[in-house]
């Protein structure tokens, strides 16, 4: 069941250099493209079908990255533009529970994660130096997290979903 529930495995920490970062850009850039082409070779069973048991519908995967990332692009503008913000918590289970999310094609999202990534990326692309230790204050997580980490846990949350959506394809339904 782990390697269902993370097929890359789950999030590890490390800082990154300036080649990891630009390689971690190159993710977030690609994703939108990859998940349309995964989304698109998955029948309308599938879309209704979870990753594995337990697990959200192939659907709910797609709507959650776009929320996901949603979430995260304003965080890292808000993180860029004040000190230390406080960062808005979300319940993404009670998200991906709602109507808009359990029902609506996924074409809405991959329309949302297309645009959002060529600006996510645009914007990571022109962060320099010093400006990847600024800081944002997680509550759930009782902690400062730097745009570094951040950065570093939006590329394993593209691998990570987009495997997910690639589970589903490769059952037979």
């Amino acid at each position: 069941m782990e390697n269902l529930q993370y097929p890359v495995g789950r999030f590890t920490y490390q800082p990154s250099d300036e080649a990891q970062r630009r390689s971690y850009v190159e993710t977030i850039r690609n994703l939108p493209g990859q998940m349309r082409q995964a989304a698109g070779a998955l029948s309308d069973a599938q879309l209704g079908q979870p990753y594995r048991p337990g697990g959200w519908t192939a659907r709910q995967v797609i709507h959650h990255v776009a929320d996901s990332h949603l979430n995260a692009y304003v965080r890292f503008k808000l993180i860029l533009t004040e000190d230390n913000p406080t960062i808005k918590p979300y319940d993404e289970k009670a998200w991906a529970e709602l109507a808009d999310t359990r029902h609506t094609p996924p074409e809405a999202s991959l329309l949302i994660l297309e645009g959002l990534h060529a600006r996510w990326a645009s914007l990571l692309e022109n962060i320099r130096g010093e400006q990847w230790r600024r800081t944002g204050f997680h509550p759930e997580q009782r902690r400062e997290i730097s745009l570094d980490e951040f950065l570093a846990l939006y590329n394993w949350h593209c691998r990570h979903h987009l495997e997910h959506v690639r589970l589903v394809l490769k059952t037979k339904r």
